[in-house]
């Protein structure tokens, strides 16, 4: 890899790396995700730093070029976070029903309880 473009990998890791560690100090991004985009960001300083892994790891999966591992494990990544995501998302959906219907419950026992006005 030539030199420019290892600097500019590395200058984009690191990019990355302040910009998760700036969102998480302003509380934008919860501690639990923060973990994982900042294993993303040392990985990528990592193989911007040492090319010769990411050419290794391609010659271990059989991939002809770096760039198709990279796609491959992007792409690998981006379905495990929607994974992740959906899983958040119906555990949340049935967090809301349940409350609903708690609150409406609450609500009925309430209007039983105040006196009627007939």
């Amino acid at each position: 890899m030539p030199l420019r473009q290892k600097i500019f990998a590395v200058m984009v890791a690191l990019a990355i790396l302040v910009a998760i560690v700036e969102l998480v100090r302003r509380r934008k991004l919860k501690e639990e995700y923060s973990f994982l985009w900042l294993l993303v960001g040392a990985l990528m300083l990592v193989l911007g730093v040492w090319y010769g892994l990411l050419q290794a790891i391609t010659r271990f999966i059989g991939a002809g070029f770096t760039s198709s591992t990279l796609f491959f494990f992007g792409i690998i990544f981006l379905m495990l976070m929607n994974l992740h995501f959906s899983i958040k998302v119906s555990d949340l959906s049935e967090k809301v029903k349940n409350l609903t219907q708690e609150v409406a419950l609450l609500r009925a026992e309430r209007e039983e309880s105040l006196p009627s006005s007939d």
